[in-house]
């Protein structure tokens, strides 16, 4: 038997050593990979040609006759608004910019932000790109990410307005804010993807959300 066990592992090892090679051997052929561990991404890398475009180059010009301006098209022209827009990405230390008061969350929207059918529709339309993976479209934080073995993420139809009462549970306009800000837990952050005024767009769309959930004009799957 043991006679056997020697001739299989040296079979086995011949095997090995004729697919993988001896170590400091050179080939020609592409190496064998179990896991490509992202070795081989569509990207494109500095100082190569890109095959993409016809001209060979990644980066497409600006447009001609055309200067860049943000997120969003200016409700005034500059030439009678001097004053920037808070669109941006800023690092302010106002309640607008931080979604805080001092040490606390504010509630309610910041002054000279206007909450009507635009902001709304802006917010369901980011929202719906970057929160309802997780939480849901209806907001009750059942999103396609939780048939797939992930926790749950937050369910905003326990929260806000519905239920002021319970302090435990309930999170303040600048609350919401903070989070897609800088995120939480698992949430990671959206500073870098979403504008100031988007990340309130998105808090205001969301109360809308629990005040539908609230008059049963959503459905909670």
């Amino acid at each position: 038997m043991l006679k056997y066990f020697f001739l299989s592992y040296a079979f086995v090892a011949a095997i090995v050593v004729a697919a993988f090679g001896t170590r400091g051997s050179k080939s020609e052929l592409p190496p064998v990979e179990v896991f490509a561990d992202m070795d081989h991404q569509a990207k494109v890398k500095f100082q190569v040609k890109s095959d993409f475009f016809a001209d060979g180059h990644a980066a497409r010009k600006p447009i001609k006759n055309t200067v860049p301006m943000g997120f969003q098209v200016p409700e005034k022209p500059a030439s009678i608004q001097p004053t920037p827009q808070h669109y941006g990405f800023t690092n302010g230390l106002d309640y607008y910019n931080t979604g805080k008061i001092g040490d606390y969350y504010g509630d309610g929207m910041p002054e000279g932000l206007k909450v009507d059918k635009s902001l709304i529709e802006r917010g369901e339309r980011q929202y719906n790109i970057y929160c309802a993976v997780c939480h849901a479209p209806s907001g009750n934080g059942k999103g396609i990410t939780s048939k797939y073995g992930i926790l749950a993420a937050f369910n905003f139809h326990q929260v806000g307005n519905l239920d002021p009462s319970n302090a435990g549970a309930y999170r303040a306009d600048g609350a919401i804010f903070d989070v897609i800000t800088n995120g939480k837990g698992l949430m990671g952050s959206y500073g870098a993807n979403l504008s100031v005024h988007d990340r309130w767009a998105i808090v205001a769309y969301i109360r809308t959300l629990q005040i539908a959930a609230k008059e049963g004009k959503v459905t909670i799957q």
